[in-house]
């Protein structure tokens, strides 16, 4: 009698075995002469193949060769984006997965995506381009992210994921627990990962601390990172610990080969920028939309406001923001104290479809963000027809040229000083708005996105799928 109870060479006159338990004396026999009688190396292999039986409903191998062309390419696959954070809520996140997952589709892979309930949303929802949500029912903590529990949505998440022949999921968001939890248990279902991270994090704060600890375990077995710009590359790989021996100089860490990095983009012909009329071209407008948090800077432009305002008095403000933050009351009392109930209007919640038309408002865009991994706004006000001014922080410097932006540092002095730089480039005609925005269409389109996403899902296709034991080695042994 072996291991887990299998008889290695069944009697004459006993019962004929299940398929399923022909399949696991094959495994058994393999792994014993692959690992020559080590009894914790062949428990391990063996426990791999129990568990994905017990995961996948057979002890088959769920990686579907079907994908494949005559030609040795990839094909059409099965694509599950998995984030906490989608449409209805509005932001870079969503509008990313959204549009990676409509351009993948019109490349004829199939994309679903699984996100947390919004309200009365639960259960199954079709967007276009035939895109199919599975809103499973979770409520979020706070920011639309759900509570870390890594357990309770495998019901859920096993389901969905054999139902659709799903061949790779694409994780999205850092702070997106129900991400996390499918890329831990796709690979017992055969299923390939592939995580996409959108924001920048410090090392110093209880959060980032907490956030970069899931983050490691979490990315131990991924097979593949995206990052949105190369400063989010670089603080990824330092949060996550993306490290490996290097084959040459095993006493050597190297960055682990499978990082990418694929910036966002847009549909530039929804931001086409328009004259603003005559009447109004001797006032100057500076747009700012955000979220109204500390880490979007809102306390520096709290403090620069009242000042810009004070130099120019041609100048007016619009400010819009994206959902919610604690940062409006703020706003509203630096207004109320400096009397610039004219000068500063505050609005409502934007719906995406309404930007356009807030940025047309004006010729300058603003933004005062301490962190930001990419700035999705900053390229929709540059698309727009907008001059930029922006501080000096993680991936922006890599979003425009510099022609098209002014920089500052964080601080408040250096803020005012390139306003003032902006004021008067827009004042004296040196910035062409139908020229940025033909030259954005160039530098940025989903097709091109996708097109680099699809390659990356080609190398996790056809790369070596990690064994449980070299999981285990990955979580146990760190460097």
């Amino acid at each position: 009698m072996g291991l887990w109870g299998i008889t290695e060479d069944p009697q004459e006159g006993q019962p004929q075995d299940s398929l399923w338990d022909n399949k696991c004396k094959q495994r058994w026999r393999r792994v014993e002469q692959r690992h020559a009688g080590s009894t914790l190396f062949i428990e391990l292999d063996l426990l791999q193949y129990l568990l994905k039986a017990i995961y996948t409903g057979s002890g088959v191998d769920q990686r579907a060769p079907d994908c494949w062309t005559s030609k040795g390419g990839m094909g059409a696959i099965s694509i599950a984006m998995i984030s906490d954070f989608f449409h209805p809520a509005v932001g870079g996140v969503e509008n990313h997965i959204y549009m990676l997952s409509a351009n993948l589709i019109s490349r004829g892979h199939k994309v679903i995506v699984i996100t947390h309930s919004h309200g009365d949303r639960v259960g199954i929802r079709w967007l276009l381009p035939s895109l199919k949500v599975y809103y499973i029912p979770f409520l979020p903590i706070a920011s639309s992210a759900t509570l870390p529990n890594f357990f309770t949505s495998l019901p859920y998440l096993r389901t969905i994921l054999l139902r659709e022949h799903v061949h790779l999921i694409h994780a999205h968001a850092s702070l997106s627990s129900i991400g996390h939890e499918g890329i831990l248990h796709s690979h017992l279902m055969g299923i390939r990962t592939v995580f996409t991270d959108h924001s920048l994090f410090g090392f110093d704060d209880a959060a980032s601390i907490l956030t970069n600890k899931l983050l490691v375990g979490t990315l131990k077995n991924v097979d593949a990172i995206i990052c949105v710009s190369h400063t989010g590359r670089e603080n990824t790989v330092l949060r996550g610990q993306l490290f490996e021996r290097s084959e040459d100089y095993p006493n050597v860490l190297e960055v682990r080969k499978s990082i990418y990095v694929i910036p966002n983009a847009l549909v530039a012909e929804q931001f086409t920028p328009s004259m603003p009329p005559a009447s109004e071209t001797s006032t100057i407008t500076i747009v700012v939309l955000s979220r109204l948090a500390y880490r979007k800077g809102i306390d520096l432009l709290v403090a620069t406001a009242p000042r810009i305002c004070a130099l120019f008095p041609n100048v007016n403000f619009v400010v819009g923001k994206w959902g919610d933050g604690p940062k409006l009351i703020d706003l509203l009392q630096m207004r109320e104290k400096h009397l610039l109930q004219d000068r500063i209007e505050l609005l409502g919640p934007i719906r995406h479809k309404d930007v356009l038309s807030v940025l047309s408002r004006g010729s300058i865009f603003m933004n005062t963000s301490l962190t930001e991994a990419f700035g999705i706004a900053i390229l929709e006000a540059a698309c727009a027809g907008l001059y930029v001014v922006s501080t000096r922080v993680g991936g922006v410097p890599e979003i425009l040229p510099e022609d098209m932006i002014s920089f500052a540092e964080p601080e408040e002095d250096d803020v005012v000083r390139a306003i003032s730089e902006a004021v008067h480039i827009v004042t004296n005609g040196k910035h062409d708005p139908f020229r940025a925005h033909e030259r954005i269409k160039t530098f940025y389109n989903w097709e091109d996105v996708a097109t680099r996403t699809e390659r990356v899902y080609e190398a996790v296709m056809q790369s070596r799928q990690m064994e449980l034991m070299e999981r285990i080695r990955r979580h146990v042994f760190t460097h």
